[in-house]
């Protein structure tokens, strides 16, 4: 096991592991930070993204070792963001499980882009599965976080 200095949420934090530990592991596990779900385990649903440097990322396949000196974000540094009260407002989320990356795949959309179409939402989301059926009112949700 290694040390591992990480920068999460904006909080310092060190963690021993195996270099090779997923993130979605140490968040989770060692950091309590359960925001982000277990999904596919390949990165292929979207269900554990998080940030890393802004850009969305499967964090069930992403090794320990590759975020060192990123800045990771998960849903759970996303407190206070516009998208969270779209999200209530539009009732985004039918059972969960897949929100919380959609939401950090959504804030990074927005960081980009903050007035994107319905196009660019929906590419932006495309690699998220809902199981559920409210991805249309995920869509919508982020158009409401964009404004006018």
């Amino acid at each position: 096991m290694d040390c591992y200095e990480l920068t999460v949420n904006g909080e310092r934090h060190s963690v021993e592991a195996d270099p090779d530990t997923p993130l979605l592991d140490v968040l989770r596990g060692d950091l309590g930070l359960v925001g982000s779900r277990f999904g596919c385990g390949m990165g292929l649903c979207g269900a554990c993204f998080v940030l890393l440097d802004g850009h969305p990322a499967p964090a069930c396949d992403t090794p320990l070792w590759s975020v060192v000196g990123k800045a990771v974000t998960t849903v759970e540094g996303l407190r206070g963001h516009p998208l969270v009260d779209a999200f209530l407002a539009e009732q985004a989320a039918q059972c969960g499980y897949c929100v919380s990356g959609v939401l950090v795949s959504a804030a990074a959309l927005l960081a980009r882009e903050p007035h994107p179409d319905e196009a660019a939402v929906k590419g932006a989301l495309d690699r998220h599965l809902c199981r559920c059926g409210a991805h249309g009112r995920m869509v919508r949700a982020v158009l409401r976080a964009a404004g006018p």
